[in-house]
């Protein structure tokens, strides 16, 4: 899949899972991997969210043989059912990559928590998150695969310490958005740092999708559908923004490009916008005290134990 001075290699029997691929970046991410070859196994909450982006990705690449788009229900701020479909998943055998992008961009005014009594921003971009990649483990191992964790540039405009990840004091809706994407960057590389240490054949990069705009990309029905007005503000905004399309390509390249290491951090070229390259992240997300304090807090709030206890299945 070519895309200005950059492209996927040929993707062909190799299969990945979107999280969040009914809209944005994990929608147009799917489309990429599919147009270069790939299986891709589509996630969402809502049954008929999903099947209207499964309808739309077919629609879209008409050559795509039907069988290499999936569905598969997913809510990452419910652990059960990060658990089933991390389940379902299993049964399939090798994976060769997981796009950790499902997240709540706009956070409610108010604090709220899920039934399982987390905050929900970092239930959603977090903690679910931590707790897919480390159930699929085993299948990634066996497909020599990548993990990507979905960075943002807002982590370093705004580079909270995030000394109380659930927000029990002091939340604001800003706040919960950059304390999460604080704390999946700190865990994905954190991630590739444990993983090399048990000998794991796994790969975690982070990569982050710029400034990417609704208004400034394609509509597409059920997927993308932004207002007159939303078009209008989104096009002033031209010189320092994207379409959420070319903001999937920094994440997709991070899944399934060439070049990629392990614990490397990846973004636009220039930061809010343009093709992928690899950057450095923000200071607080290399911070170990701050990554071995995270991953303690995931790991005890949701119950998933890795690397090494994921694939002693």
């Amino acid at each position: 899949m070519a895309h200005g001075d950059w492209s996927l290699p040929d993707l062909t029997g190799r299969t990945f899972l979107v999280t969040g691929s009914n809209a944005g970046l994990g929608y147009f991410s799917s489309e990429h991997l599919v147009r270069a070859g790939a299986t891709v196994i589509m996630t969402g909450r809502h049954p008929n969210r999903l099947a209207a982006a499964r309808a739309a990705v077919r629609r879209r690449i008409p050559d795509a043989d039907p069988e290499r788009v999936e569905t598969l229900l997913l809510d990452t701020s419910n652990f059960g059912s990060v658990r089933a479909a991390a389940a379902t998943v299993r049964m399939r055998g090798r994976l060769h990559g997981v796009l950790l992008n499902a997240g709540i961009v706009h956070p409610p005014a108010r604090r709220e928590t899920t039934p399982d009594g987390h905050e929900i921003v970092f239930a959603t971009n977090v903690l679910g998150h931590f707790a897919l990649a480390g159930e699929l483990l085993l299948p990634l191992a066996a497909g020599l695969g990548r993990m990507v964790w979905l960075g943002s540039m807002a982590t370093s405009i705004s580079p909270y310490r995030p000394l109380d990840p659930e927000l029990v004091e002091g939340y604001s809706a800003w706040r919960a958005y950059v304390q999460s994407k604080v704390a999946t960057t700190a865990l994905g590389l954190e991630a590739d740092r444990r993983l090399r240490a048990a000998s794991i054949p796994v790969a975690s990069v982070v990569a982050h999708p710029g400034y990417s705009t609704s208004g400034r990309t394609a509509g597409i029905i059920g997927v993308n559908e932004p207002s007159q007005v939303t078009r209008f503000a989104d096009n002033l905004q031209s010189p320092i923004s994207q379409s959420k399309e070319r903001g999937a390509l920094p994440l997709v390249h991070a899944l399934a490009g060439a070049g990629v290491e392990g614990g490397s951090f990846w973004g636009p070229r220039f930061v809010a916008h343009g093709a992928p390259r690899q950057a450095k992240p923000a200071r607080v997300t290399r911070d170990p005290a701050v990554a071995e304090r995270l991953w303690n807090v995931s790991e005890e709030a949701t119950g998933v134990y890795w690397p090494r206890s994921a694939l002693k299945r």
